[in-house]
């Protein structure tokens, strides 16, 4: 078929979802990307614009906006059509414009290693473009049609497709319900990463298909006589279990014959009423199966989708898993949130549905930058890749929350004064822990204290990225207030002792002085470097009177007698200087890249903590400046605590050993501990640098059997 002939097909098609003003304007975009992409060839061999066709068919079928569309095709004409933002908002708008725009950054983004470091990159990035949830929309489109024409990349490009759709893409469509398309991306990329596990289940289903088939269909022929008995108009649908949902079976200890949801069927009705009534029918003629039944329509979840869903054993002796709806719940079960779009009556409504799906990644790009690696990895895989809870508010408010979360998680996603002030909860008409693990359909009063404030033993248990932010930024503030108070104080004794007065010293004049020198902006900022150790009160001083400081570093330097140094003297600078005999402290064993503190022992030299360890204290000026020797770019060996807690069952200490491999990191040794449900493993592990043991500490996660990984 030739692109003419594609383009009408597609046109027509259009013309069934979009009034004569929406179409004068598609047609209007067809035909300015058209000349934008004019000669231009795909590496299918196809003319370029098969690609926006393709991706806006996906779209249409997810019931999206008129905007939107126009923006599909249009989406590829600033990168490879010599447009500008500027030109489309001209003749499109600024919306489409701004889409296009963001679209077309998210393109040139791309993983360019399979590194953890890396894909935590990747993740920030799109979590921090994605204001307008139709960006992720028309991205989630754009790689779907990408991966179905795969074989034409090359092997290194469809590799680091894979690894991006697998890490960010079908989380966030998980996450915006668009099960249609997650399902067909997951399909894809076990195709393209594992072509072999693929083809194999494909052809142990491909061998029983015909009696597979056969038993759906004998099960439906049932299901319709019993509809057709009660006169409820009727849709059924039926399918086979996906590729990928069997493989995630397989993967997970089950065995073949032990996957007994392989058939599935759908029952789609008019009206509510008849999904009772149809789910009635059916456990009266088969045993319903424990524990399967679902009730979505009397509790929707919190991202609106509805269903019953229920499992029965058929007369065939097969598992049937079958799910009862209408057909405004199907369409948004297969489409998600852009399902809404279709509606315009309900846009207003559709805005503030965005506005909190949203609110999960603006809460991780609050976070973000406070997080380090592993903490966001965390907060990745619990807000998009765990399973759900919903509970309720006395009022009957309906939350979701990551499956695990605890009555402070739920105080702080009503409000952060809420969470601040909470000094208890009572769950189901009960007084529990506030570190309780909450279930399913649990109402949930916090109490509050206007003197209440936040604990640091919530960060032990808190689930959510969300509440864990809002905890620490309440203690970092107070910190931060703490060390300002402290710098203060030492300041004033300091000069006290050395009889200067405070207004001869902090004169406006030398104020810029020690600002220029210490790259400071305030005094506020003077006190807190001195409270939190990073400028001791000689160092302004010696600044002032433009001299060197001699301190006991230089009778480090200079002191013949002392012990040899250490191979770490090179590694680490100490006030700018090499050659000083330097410990690391072993009771937080820094590693090359944590921030350090530096503390003079008598006879021992210099010992380096990490700047958050809790034995740091203030000593006047035995602390100094450290910091790590990058120009000499040490090959050393640092030794680090790493605790891995785990759900108690086998030995998994050689799992975590093989993850390992690879990650230039190595487990020197090993102390185990059994508690009533946990078991953790507390390594001492030697590595080369801050980097490969958060690469190792993070690739941990993938084991769903570990809980928890952190250093000591």
């Amino acid at each position: 078929m030739n692109i003419e002939q594609i383009a009408n097909e597609f046109i027509e098609k259009c013309e069934n979802y979009f009034s004569l003003e929406e179409m004068q304007t598609i047609k209007k975009a067809y035909a300015y990307a058209t000349e934008c992409h004019k000669g231009k060839i795909r590496l299918n061999k196809e003319d370029y614009m098969t690609h926006p066709i393709a991706v806006a068919e996906i779209l249409i079928d997810m019931n999206v906006d008129a905007t939107t569309l126009i923006a599909a095709i249009l989406h590829e004409t600033i990168n490879h059509g010599g447009s500008s933002k500027e030109e489309i908002e001209k003749n499109f708008g600024s919306e489409v414009a701004s889409i296009v725009q963001t679209i077309s950054k998210l393109n040139r983004l791309e993983l360019n290693d399979d590194s953890s470091q890396t894909a935590l990159n990747f993740r920030k990035v799109v979590v921090g473009m994605s204001e307008d949830v139709r960006v992720l929309f028309l991205k989630l489109a754009d790689r779907l049609q990408n991966l179905r024409t795969g074989k034409f990349l090359d092997k290194d490009a469809l590799k680091r497709k894979v690894l991006e759709t697998q890490v960010v893409l079908i989380p966030i469509a998980h996450r915006l319900c668009m099960y249609k398309i997650k399902g067909e991306l997951e399909n894809l990329c076990l195709k393209y990463s594992k072509p072999d596990v693929y083809n194999d289940i494909l052809e142990r289903l491909n061998a029983t298909e015909e009696e597979l088939m056969l038993n759906l269909q004998e099960m439906q022929d049932s299901i319709s006589d019993l509809m057709v008995e009660q006169n409820i108009s009727f849709k059924i649908k039926s399918r086979v279990k996906s590729v990928y949902s069997i493989y995630n079976k397989l993967n997970h200890g089950k065995k073949w014959e032990q996957i007994y949801d392989i058939l599935a069927m759908r029952v789609i009705v008019e009206k509510v009423s008849e999904c009772y009534l149809a789910i009635g029918l059916i456990h009266a003629k088969y045993r319903p199966i424990p524990g399967r039944f679902k009730d979505y329509i009397a509790m929707p979840k919190k991202n609106m989708y509805q269903s019953l869903h229920t499992g029965v054993f058929g007369s065939d002796g097969n598992r049937y898993e079958i799910q009862i709806r209408t057909k405004d719940m199907d369409d948004y079960a297969e489409k998600g949130m852009a399902a809404h779009f279709a509606y315009k009556e309900n846009l207003s409504n559709m805005k503030n549905l965005m506005d909190e799906k949203l609110e999960i990644f603006r809460n991780l790009i609050e976070s973000s930058e406070s997080l380090s690696d592993i903490e966001f990895q965390n907060a990745f895989t619990a807000e998009f890749t765990e399973e759900s809870i919903y509970v309720y508010t006395p009022k009957g408010d309906v939350l979701e929350l990551p499956n695990g979360s605890t009555p402070i998680d739920f105080a702080y996603r009503i409000h952060t004064d809420v969470g601040d002030k909470t000094v208890g909860a009572i769950v189901n008409d009960a007084i529990v822990p506030l570190s309780c693990e909450l279930q399913n359909n649990d109402i949930v009063s916090i109490k509050t204290n206007n003197t209440g404030t936040p604990n640091k033993e919530w960060l032990n248990f808190v689930k959510t990225s969300h509440a864990r932010n809002k905890i620490k930024s309440f203690f970092s503030k107070q910190e931060k207030e703490n060390y300002i108070e402290k710098g203060k104080n030492i300041f004033q004794t300091e000069l006290r002792k050395k009889h200067l007065s405070f207004d001869s010293v902090t004169t406006e004049e030398n104020l810029k002085k020690i600002f220029s020198n210490l790259k400071l902006e305030s005094l506020e900022d003077l006190y807190f470097s001195i409270g939190s150790l990073r400028f001791t009160v000689s160092t302004i001083l010696n600044i002032l009177e433009d001299k060197k400081e001699e301190t006991a570093i230089d009778k480090l330097l200079n002191n013949k007698n002392h012990k040899k140094a250490q191979n770490y003297k090179s590694d680490i600078l100490v006030n700018d200087k090499t050659g000083i005999l330097v410990n690391l402290a072993k009771c937080c064993h820094p590693v090359l890249g944590d921030n350090i503190v530096g503390y003079i022992t008598k006879g021992e030299g210099v010992t380096v903590h990490k700047s958050t360890c809790a034995n740091v204290q203030i000593k006047n000026d035995r602390f100094v400046n450290v910091s790590w020797n990058k120009e000499e770019n040490p090959n050393g060996t640092y030794y680090s605590l790493v605790v891995v807690t785990c759900e108690k069952g086998k030995n998994y200490l050689l799992d975590i050993i093989n993850k390992s491999s690879g990650k230039n990191v190595y487990i020197d040794s090993v102390k185990t501990k059994e508690k009533e449900e946990l078991t953790s493993y507390e390594l001492l592990v030697k590595t080369s640098d801050l980097e490969s043991l958060e690469n190792f500490m993070t690739s941990l996660y993938q084991y769903k059997f570990v809980k928890q990984v952190e250093r000591k």
